[in-house]
């Protein structure tokens, strides 16, 4: 019979989109080797690795849990990042560093919906790298979710695995809840391809940005500040602004379909008018080449998520400076009137085909039209936002323009 670590090491080795995602978070920070343990009060074990820099790390080596910085998360269950551990007061002299050779770290805890720890995700690497940043600690939080329900999930299923079987054995005339079983395992069954989906996609899309942006530091690290300087400067600013439009896209995913659900945090204390105007002249920024016509005129104040609306907002943009004629304006146009807050982007060119409508707020799908960088989330966030706010959002398209309308009764 198995110990519980090796049945621990078989659960998190049966998941089939665990190579995926340790090579995803080492290709995004650049960390040799990043690894899932299981942590229990006396034990750390490995159960899945991705070792680039020999450290002989592989499913079922153990180490001693009081010399590893994980046993701090363990204790805290909160993360722990270490960019240079030279320059960490905290944890400047603990052992672990020179004990195992490395000087950035990262670990997130993998952590039960009953708050229980049940492990971490960690990476570490022998050079210093830059890892606190919201891209990277949102990406390993999002991972460690991942990991977390995915292992949930598997429990429940060979839970509800048992309990069938207790029932046929039993009695036939327990036929409805052998049916309710057979549902619940559908469902967990369809969350789980939708789990392993959804970082396939991730990281195929978070890998093109990456690309972009560290072909464009080559460029400028061989050949210092020049003529063509600006315009690499504005291709990164516009492969970040992209970065983030993904990451919040990615989060309210999760969160809306692995988790417990769009959540809107509404209030009237501030005007939404200054959001709108920020992100447009991000947006400018990120597309310079562009012309954004903008018209606001909004009935201060306005009972909403400002958040929310602001990304809705970002997302409609984005998606008509990505599908527009690049010698068309994109025009922006938000008012209230008679209980009604309305926001319009139109862009201009090719429109969407019929077969595309039908499919246009679902998520990972992307338009017909030639190939746009992005995971086809960005729709199906908008529309998500305009339900949790009472609103609807609605598409016209024509040979002559596409208008995306989003209306929420005040």
């Amino acid at each position: 019979m198995k110990t519980d670590i090796e049945a621990d090491i078989a659960a998190i080795q049966r998941i089939n989109a665990v190579p995926k995602i340790l090579t995803v978070a080492s290709r995004t920070t650049g960390m040799g080797l990043v690894a899932i343990a299981r942590i229990t009060d006396d034990r750390w074990v490995c159960c899945a690795a991705l070792d680039q820099i020999n450290f002989g790390m592989k499913p079922g080596t153990e180490l001693e849990l009081e010399t590893t910085i994980c046993n701090e998360v363990h204790k805290s269950g909160e993360p722990v990042i270490i960019d240079d551990v030279s320059l960490d007061g905290r944890f400047c002299k603990h052992p672990a560093p020179g004990l195992y050779g490395f000087q950035s770290y990262i670990s997130m805890p993998i952590s039960f919906s009953n708050g229980s720890l049940w492990g971490s995700l960690f990476a570490i690497d022998p050079k210093p790298h830059k890892l606190n940043t919201p891209e990277i600690v949102d990406m390993f939080k999002l991972f460690a979710e991942l990991i977390a329900r995915h292992l949930e999930t598997t429990q429940g299923y060979e839970i509800s695995q048992t309990n069938l079987a207790l029932s046929q054995a039993n009695l036939r005339a327990s036929q409805r809840e052998l049916l309710a079983s057979e549902d619940s395992l559908r469902d967990e069954r369809h969350a789980s391809e939708l789990r392993e989906q959804f970082i396939a996609v991730l990281g195929h899309d978070l890998r093109n940005p990456l690309a972009s942006l560290e072909a464009a530091t080559r460029i400028l690290l061989r050949d210092g500040l020049n003529e063509k300087s600006p315009e690499i400067l504005v291709l990164m600013q516009k492969t970040v602004v992209r970065m983030a439009r993904l990451v919040d896209n990615i989060m309210d995913f999760a969160h809306g379909r692995l988790g417990g659900g769009l959540t809107l945090n509404r209030d009237a204390k501030h005007p939404l008018t200054p959001v709108f105007e920020q992100i447009i002249n991000e947006l400018q920024s990120a597309w310079p080449e562009r012309t954004i016509e903008s018209h606001i005129n909004l009935d201060e104040p306005i009972n909403c998520d400002r958040s929310k609306l602001g990304q809705l907002f970002s997302n409609l943009i984005g998606n008509a400076l990505a599908y527009g004629e690049l010698d068309a304006p994109v025009r922006v146009v938000a008012s209230t009137d008679k209980n009604i807050l309305e926001l319009s982007v139109t862009n201009y060119g090719a429109p969407i085909s019929a077969k595309a409508m039908e499919s246009l707020y679902r998520p990972f799908v992307r338009g017909d039209r030639p190939s746009k960088q992005g995971l086809g989330l960005g729709l199906f966030i908008a529309s998500e936002i305009a339900r949790a706010h009472g609103g609807t959002l609605s598409a016209t398209s024509s040979p002559v323009e596409t208008i995306f309308t989003f209306k929420m009764p005040l």
